[in-house]
């Protein structure tokens, strides 16, 4: 049987997945074209609390059971999501498109294709990287 989360534990779990769904959800309105301005405005009418209530449970207030419960239902997440360590790095749709992209690029050349895509990528991307 788990051991109990602690309620600090419990706070920081909820407020790093509240973040989370703030991000899974603006990233996938910015894929639909959606404008970036008043995006917590939209996600807290989304999650149906208030702006203010949204802005203080990202910074200080903590989430109680029933709010929480509240926005794994908005959020299409199973019950306890809020609760649990989510690890590993969050892909954005972008981001998901773009790896779509060269995978298929790359599938649909030969070795001499490919060869070119790795120039084309080592040459184009170092600046980003480095």
């Amino acid at each position: 049987m788990p051991e109990p989360t602690s309620a600090p534990q419990t706070s920081r779990l909820r407020r790093e997945n509240l973040l989370r769904l703030l991000r899974e959800f603006t990233q996938s309105q910015l894929a639909l074209g959606v404008a970036a301005k008043g995006m917590e405005q939209a996600f807290a009418t989304h999650l149906e609390v208030s702006p203010s209530t949204l802005s203080q449970l990202k910074s200080s207030r903590n989430m109680g059971d029933k709010i929480a419960s509240q926005f794994e239902r908005h959020a299409g997440k199973e019950p306890g999501w809020m609760d649990a360590e989510h690890v590993g790095v969050m892909s954005t749709p972008g981001e998901s498109a773009f790896i779509e992209l060269a995978r298929l690029a790359w599938r649909a050349t030969d070795a001499k294709g490919r060869r070119s895509l790795v120039r084309l990528a080592k040459t184009r991307f170092s600046a980003v990287v480095n």
